[in-house]
């Protein structure tokens, strides 16, 4: 019987690495023939409940696309890896090598809320200062996907894509800005449309220096008329 495992204590720095280059430690997502088939009729059984006809032509396969639609929209927890690619960092000393910033985005991305199991999309930008090691520009996209294709909350995944990059590269620094649109917030409850909800998080470098996260800012775009 398939089963996703989670440990619920204390999230310890290093469970921040589980699970982004390889599958996670801590949920397993093997699903069995006999499992895949099983979640379909229960998949089958709801929608039908809920009105819609699923013995006609265009729905018969309507749950097995669901179950495998909502597999494969939550393979960041199958990890990448592609992730890390690290270099000697271009920096040759001085002052200068802390307040260099590298920043990456906008990196769209599209994550599944933990609460209602319904898609938030947004755009991502990461920030950091490197200490001995930059990394692979393409990888900030592969960060930020491995850790926003879950169940998770925005707020979480922000802090999570920071603690990440901090760690791989021991940076001076690390910023992160995520913007998104929540179809929890669309589809039910107030079903407001144009609300934006913004998250940051800030490491190192940037939580002493209000002049870096000044310049983040002014890299990625934030607030600026018509952006």
């Amino acid at each position: 019987m398939a089963q996703a495992t989670h440990d619920h204590g204390s999230r310890l720095a290093a469970d921040i690495f589980d699970g982004l280059v390889a599958p996670s430690d801590r949920v397993s997502r093997h699903v069995g023939e006999e499992d895949w088939h099983r979640y379909e009729r229960y998949v089958g059984e709801i929608l039908g409940s809920f009105g819609l006809d699923i013995n006609t032509p265009g729905t018969a396969d309507t749950p097995r696309r669901f179950i495998r639609a909502l597999y494969d929209a939550t393979d960041g927890y199958d990890g990448d890896p592609k992730l890390f690619t690290a270099f000697p960092t271009e920096c040759r000393g001085g002052a200068n090598c802390e307040l260099s910033q590298v920043v990456e985005g906008p990196i769209p991305f599209v994550g599944l809320c933990e609460h209602h199991v319904l898609p938030f999309t947004g755009r991502a930008w990461v920030g950091y200062v490197a200490h001995e090691q930059i990394i692979g520009i393409s990888k900030l996209t592969r960060l930020v996907r491995v850790l926003t294709r879950r169940f998770g909350v925005q707020e979480r995944m922000t802090h999570d894509i920071a603690d990440a990059l901090e760690g791989v590269l021991a940076a001076h620094g690390t910023a992160v800005y995520l913007e998104a649109r929540h179809m929890c917030m669309q589809m039910r409850g107030v079903r407001e449309h144009e609300p934006m909800t913004r998250t940051t998080a800030y490491r190192g470098a940037y939580v002493a220096d209000p002049t870096l996260r000044s310049e983040f800012f002014v890299m990625t775009g934030v607030g600026v008329a018509g952006r």
